[in-house]
């Protein structure tokens, strides 16, 4: 069984820079697609970033594009989403998310798409 645990979330000012990180363990497949979603009160979970199971192919939603940074380390089966340029809106519950994969290049931007999820770390930008 696949747990995914994030770390890094916190409170931090807009225009500041946070990482946050999504620990894999149980892996067993050759491939596993991740991503990072998130969800702020009130409003339904959406899609921010995703990485291919090789880390060679990358994903983001338009609002986050040129701030935020995808990236994965297989060995330590760790994902990263660095996160800069913070603003008020990127306020939310950051979840990470994995599914296994048969292609080292596909990844997912659906959360339907995801099999495995992580507990949710709290991002709270102010201004």
């Amino acid at each position: 069984q696949v747990q995914l645990v994030e770390s890094g979330g916190g409170l931090v000012q807009a225009g500041d820079s946070l990482r946050l990180s999504c620990a894999a363990s149980g892996i067993t497949s050759n491939y596993y697609a991740m991503g990072w979603f998130r969800q702020a009160p009130g409003k339904e979970r959406e899609f921010v970033a995703a990485i291919s199971g090789s880390g060679g192919d990358t994903e983001y939603a338009d609002s986050v594009k040129g701030r935020f940074t995808i990236s994965r380390d297989n060995p330590k089966n760790t994902v990263y989403l660095q996160m800069n340029s913070l603003r008020l809106e990127d306020t939310a519950v950051y979840y990470c998310a994995g599914r296994s994969s048969f292609v080292r290049s596909y990844y997912y931007t659906s959360p339907t798409n995801y099999l495995d999820w992580g507990q949710g770390t709290q991002v709270t930008v102010s201004s």
